[in-house]
């Protein structure tokens, strides 16, 4: 179905603006249909949403009161290719609201979300559009379709019974108040998420404070305090690039605590901004519209319209990951104690001491730190490596766009063009932190890709990450984890660039969750290729090549900390499932909730769990509700998927490559995703490709 951004908040009154004024209103004017950031201003969203919404509900309401028997044409294309200007202001104002975001942004979205859940649900819940569906998925057998209009069809069908159409009218005012709810308590959690990481300040004014940390990082919290108004100081904060090399190199125990503590507590301070009660609510909300719909778990409701199928599966699947891991990670907290052991002081392992210690044990046993690694990875370069990469798979090519507008300075344009010089899209970059950005990293288009009256439209894409800033004297120099989510990243825009499909509902990276992460995760097994490096990791200064010894190093300790990496994230996997296996709408104690889940599993208490409940965004105030287990899922996908490269001898093999363009990268989501991973690999995948990859095995 076509993708619209319900996302909440309430009334702002805004100074209206005559269409002629509003730049959502006109066709965009430039070459590659992307929005002219120069012209839009923030007064533009509200009318423009109210308008979307008018024109949009008139197409629906024109396709279900159609006096023509209902035909694939006019009801399942008609519905894909409708809400056009609803869908050119959702894409741009979601985007910003994530990336740019500020009180009048938040201020509009309070109010068009319950419009947009509104809308949705007027569309949904409509009973003579679903009769037409119906009728047309009841006869599907006799309609000659093409598979992608089969796909269509099916998740047309089942996007209307899933959102109630099927129900009472009783049951349906029902729905309708639960969605208005749950969409104002998601978007809350979000909100209090970005005000936690905003609010705390770590200020250091003593620089013995700071003993152990690389210059690098010295001077970056320096200009941090500068920009703050306190010079002369040092600033830390919960953005990553910010706290992550402060628990990696710094001596000083208390400040490591501090500041792992200050991130893993975002939340759940029992201030304004914490989100406990807002958990309850959106689970008591979630139970309510699943066993509404039918289901006796939000786990069942979701589950059921993805790969796995069955909470019993994810279950099943985790477990089999898991208890390798935790074992590892209990072995590698072994070493740990030893080294701490060593010191003589008495102390005992705690999670912020992981990353302190992790780093000297990889010192001692590969020679390796991370930090005379940063001087190779200079932001520009690591993206170019990942275009070369994508160049040298499947001849594209990326040209700079100087000229065209932006929404923030940090951004930047990038023209994608295919190896006979067609027009494959467009790509954005915004890779630095800041206050009005959503913590983390992420892929999302801006249009998508589709085909209509003969034309293909070429899709706009962004990605956009909270990488180590630049500093006065140095440009942006990436660690290991930022190297690799680059690439990770663009895995997704290579997903929604190259897509091939006719219909909007299924193209690029409208795939089930737990499919759409292998286009990313096999990105990352190239990007610490030797060959591969030696095209981006080149010193910021010299320009030399990075050393072939780094390169053996890091080679070496490929699978160094697994444990303690796969442990956090299968731990927040198995958390999220347990929260949407929940069954009755009773209150509860989300402390309580998280400690006896994590206990259940044998959780470490070393480890923290990757995300603590109270900032699990991607749960409570994103897509991955009982869908968190999908990165490692696709995982298995990607590792085998990779082997088809390996096992030829050639990364970059043109067969393999073009095969999993044409079967997997241009599909989308026009066939089953098993199906297309099938056809690329010539079989299922094995599980054994990913704890092989890890070094669960050997």
């Amino acid at each position: 179905m076509k993708k619209l951004a319900f996302i909440i908040m309430t009334g702002i009154l805004l100074v209206g603006c005559a269409k002629t004024d509003n730049p959502f209103f006109a066709a965009y004017e430039n070459e590659y249909g992307a929005p002219p950031f120069e012209k839009i201003k923030t007064e533009h969203y509200l009318p423009a949403f109210k308008e979307g919404i008018k024109q949009h509900q008139a197409e629906i309401e024109a396709i279900a009161n159609s006096a023509e028997a209902p035909t694939f044409a006019n009801t399942i294309e008609a519905l894909d290719f409708s809400g056009e200007l609803l869908s050119k202001v959702s894409s741009v104002f979601f985007n910003l609201y994530s990336a740019e975001t500020n009180d009048q942004m938040a201020e509009i979205a309070n109010e068009v979300s319950p419009m947009l859940t509104e809308h949705n649900d007027n569309m949904y819940l409509n009973d003579k559009l679903f009769e037409r569906v119906k009728a047309l998925y009841e006869s599907r057998e006799s309609l000659e379709l093409t598979t992608e209009q089969q796909r269509l069809l099916e998740k047309y069908y089942k996007g209307f019974v899933r959102s109630g159409a099927a129900l009472s009218a009783e049951d349906k005012e029902k729905l309708r108040a639960i969605n208005k709810e749950l969409g104002l308590a998601e978007l809350a959690f979000g909100q209090n998420v970005l005000a936690e990481t905003n609010a705390f300040q770590k200020v250091v004014e003593n620089e013995a404070d700071l003993a152990g940390l690389p210059e690098s990082v010295r001077q970056a919290a320096a200009e941090e305090a500068k920009a703050a108004g306190m010079e002369g100081k040092w600033l830390f904060t919960t953005q990553k690039a910010s706290f992550i090399p402060v628990l990696q190199y710094s001596e000083n125990r208390e400040l490591r605590k501090e500041l792992l503590m200050a991130y893993a507590n975002r939340g759940d301070n029992d201030n304004a901004n914490d989100n406990k009660e807002n958990i309850n609510t959106i689970m008591k909300l979630r139970v309510q519209r699943a066993q509404l719909l039918g289901f006796e778990t939000p786990a069942a409701f979701i589950l059921d319209n993805t790969m796995a199928k069955t909470p019993q599966a994810v279950y099943d699947f985790l477990k089999t990951v898991w208890e390798p891991a935790v074992k590892q990670a209990k072995a590698e907290a072994y070493e740990l104690q030893k080294l701490m052991d060593a010191e003589g002081k008495g102390e005992k392992l705690e999670a912020w001491d992981w990353w302190f210690y992790a780093e000297k044990l990889r010192k001692a046993k590969y020679d390796l730190d991370e930090e005379e690694l940063r001087p190779y990875f200079k932001l520009d370069n690591v993206r170019k490596g990942a275009f070369d990469l994508a160049g040298k798979l499947w001849g594209l090519k990326f040209k700079k766009l100087e000229s065209m507008p932006t929404y923030h300075a940090d951004v930047e344009m990038f023209e994608v063009t295919d190896a006979d010089g067609s027009l494959i899209g467009v790509l954005y970059t915004d890779y630095f932190p800041r206050p009005g950005k959503r913590g983390g990293a992420w892929m999302n288009n801006i249009t998508e890709q589709f085909k209509k009256d003969g034309k293909n439209h070429r899709p706009v894409i962004i990605n956009v990450g909270n990488f180590s800033k630049p500093t006065a004297d140095k440009p942006s120099l990436l660690n290991m984890d930022e190297v690799e989510t680059l690439f990770h990243e663009f895995g997704h825009a290579l997903h929604g660039l190259l897509s091939q499909t006719t219909y909007i509902s299924v193209s690029a990276t409208n795939v089930s969750r737990d499919f759409v992460e292998l286009p990313s995760q096999i990105m990352e097994n190239w990007c610490f290729e030797p060959d591969v490096m030696k095209t981006y990791a080149l010193h910021y200064e010299s320009g030399e090549v990075i050393p072939n010894e780094l390169i053996e190093k890091i080679q070496k300790a490929g699978t160094f900390n697994q444990g303690f990496v796969m442990t956090e994230l299968l731990s927040a996997a198995l958390l999220d499932m347990d929260y949407h296996m929940m069954k009755d709408t009773s209150s509860f104690d989300v402390r309580e909730f998280e400690k006896t889940s994590l206990e259940r599993i044998g959780m470490i208490p070393e480890i923290i769990v990757r995300y603590r409940s109270t900032y699990f965004n991607h749960v409570f105030g994103g897509g991955y509700a009982a869908g968190y287990y999908s990165y490692t899922w696709a995982e298995v996908l990607d590792a085998d998927a990779y082997q088809a490269f390996v096992e030829t001898g050639d990364i970059y093999n043109k067969e393999v490559a073009t095969a999993f363009r044409r079967n997997v990268l241009e599909k989308g989501g026009s066939d089953d995703p098993m199906t297309l991973y099938r056809t690329f690999r010539g079989g299922d995948p094995n599980p054994e490709a990913l704890l092989r990859k890890r070094g669960f095995i050997q």
